[in-house]
């Protein structure tokens, strides 16, 4: 190595931290000897490791340290102590309380010790025994409150069995974590600790450098352009956020508005409007977040029409054939899907045709694992037109995929309650060699259309998981990696490009 060419890169920070620099040398200390701010030091130890110089690691001490009850013992007797000096004769527990002044917390721990250690003979009277008077006359606890603040390490075996007891106590110690680093020198480090570091060089091109032109006579700092040096990572939106946005350009360049709605919506949004039966699996509890407070909220203009639907059907069909109960549509919830978006949008329409879009959050009384969120995104659409069907609705679907980055994309049957004919996405996965399910999405059944709109025209509808379409992209092999909010990853991950 051309190590005179190294000391010649050397920024000024180096040349003062490195000849502080031995095996296990302490940052701390480093910090006290240079008289430097510990932001400087410890960009300089970045760059002297990245030159490969020294190697730096973390180590952390555990600190003990005397919390606000165990300073007030540093003046007078532990509670225990108190406790049994009061015993010159037979005392019962409230008089030995008064006459050690003992409050509540305190009564309650010299108690609890000296009877667990067998300190006091109890009785009528509480006595103090044989070991009792021995312990009396130890003082190695408040030798050892004297001695904190003092590493845990540093202590021996006794000293750790009476900080354990003393750990028990409510505000009496305290351990306190401090982060330090030990820094070790290389072999390049070694042999670098043999040539002299006090260079004159130029640090930077002057104004005053150049009236005076002294530049001529001196030597510019190197700089070594192919050094490794820490990542800088820019400021952005969490990634599912710029998805967001991303979903939500597609669906206006395509022509659709948005729509927005509350995350609390009654069961006759969410589920009565949409042709879900009332006795359905999934409005149980174990299916559904419901709302305490308010419990209930209010039926719309429409809910007669729903209502006939469910009893007797429309169009044909015969409905569920049940006396549909108004209380039960009333129930608040979190909403489970945003095709509750669709049913109130639809429910307001006043100029067709049009075509409508959502991205929001939903929640399932799902049990978390990696495959599943309590709590996830849904994009929606619907496109409500007396000319379109089914292949315009797999066409809109297939273009959405294509721009989220899928090429292989099937469409196979399936079953809602709201829709018919329904199908699921499934794409296909290129590194795992399966096909995945992304999502559901139909033509809306007549008795969800008619008593909401007054008359029955075809509306494609979808709903489909963000998450899950995401994964992939950015490489997450579970569902819950994505808001655990690791900062790391949060750094590292890429950007969302398509």
């Amino acid at each position: 190595m051309d190590f005179d060419k190294l000391i010649k890169s050397l920024h000024p920070l180096e040349r003062k931290v490195f000849p502080l620099i031995s095996n296990n040398s302490k940052l701390s200390i480093i910090i006290k000897e240079s008289n430097l701010k510990e932001v400087e030091v410890t960009r300089a130890l970045q760059w002297l490791e990245n030159k490969n110089l020294i190697k730096a690691n973390k180590e952390f001490s555990e600190i003990i340290e005397l919390d606000e009850n165990g300073k007030l013992c540093l003046n007078k007797d532990l509670p225990e102590k108190r406790f049994l000096k009061t015993l010159n004769k037979p005392l019962n527990l409230k008089e030995i309380k008064e006459k050690a002044k003992l409050n509540n917390d305190e009564f309650n721990v010299a108690f609890g010790l000296l009877k667990r250690n067998n300190l006091i003979k109890i009785g009528n009277n509480i006595l103090i025994t044989e070991e009792g008077k021995k312990f009396l006359r130890d003082n190695s606890t408040e030798e050892l409150l004297k001695k904190l603040p003092k590493n845990i390490n540093e202590l021996n075996f006794k000293d750790k069995e009476i900080i354990n007891e003393l750990k028990k106590r409510k505000d009496f110690i305290k351990v306190n974590t401090i982060k330090d680093r030990k820094i070790n020198l290389t072999e390049q480090g070694n042999k670098l600790k043999q040539h002299k570091l006090d260079h004159d060089l130029i640090e930077s091109l002057t104004p005053e450098l150049l009236r005076n032109k002294s530049w001529k006579n001196r030597e510019f700092r190197h700089y070594d352009i192919k050094i490794n040096v820490p990542s800088i990572y820019s400021n952005k939106r969490h990634f599912v956020n710029q998805t967001i946005d991303y979903v939500k350009k597609i669906w206006l360049e395509l022509g659709f508005k948005e729509m927005q709605g509350n995350l609390i919506q009654t069961s006759f949004w969410n589920f009565d409007a949409l042709y879900s039966a009332q006795d359905h699996p999934s409005r149980d509890m174990q299916d559904t977040f419901f709302i305490k407070d308010p419990k209930f909220g209010d039926l719309p203009k429409v809910f007669n029409n729903v209502k006939k639907a469910h009893e007797n059907g429309i169009e044909g069909s015969t409905g569920y054939n049940y006396k549909w109960n108004p209380e039960e549509a009333k129930k608040n919830i979190l909403r489970t899907h945003n095709t509750v978006l669709s049913a109130r949008t639809i429910s307001n329409l006043n100029n067709l045709p049009c075509k409508f879009f959502s991205v929001g959050k939903v929640f399932r009384n799902e049990t978390v694992d990696w495959s599943h969120l309590f709590e996830f995104t849904q994009t929606e659409g619907i496109v409500i037109d007396e000319n379109v069907n089914f292949k315009h609705l797999l066409g809109y679907l297939k273009l959405f995929f294509n721009k989220m980055g899928f090429d292989k994309i099937k469409f196979r049957p399936s079953y809602f309650p709201f829709t018919e004919p329904s199908v699921e996405v499934i794409v296909y996965h290129p590194i795992k060699k399966i096909w995945i399910e992304l999502g559901g999405a139909g033509i809306f059944r007549p008795e969800v259309v008619k008593p909401l709109l007054g008359k029955n025209i075809p509306v494609l509808a979808w709903g489909l998981g963000l998450e899950r379409i995401i994964v992939d992209y950015y490489n997450i092999k579970d569902l819950r990696e994505i808001y655990s909010n690791d900062l790391k990853k949060l750094k590292e991950i890429k950007l969302w490009i398509k």
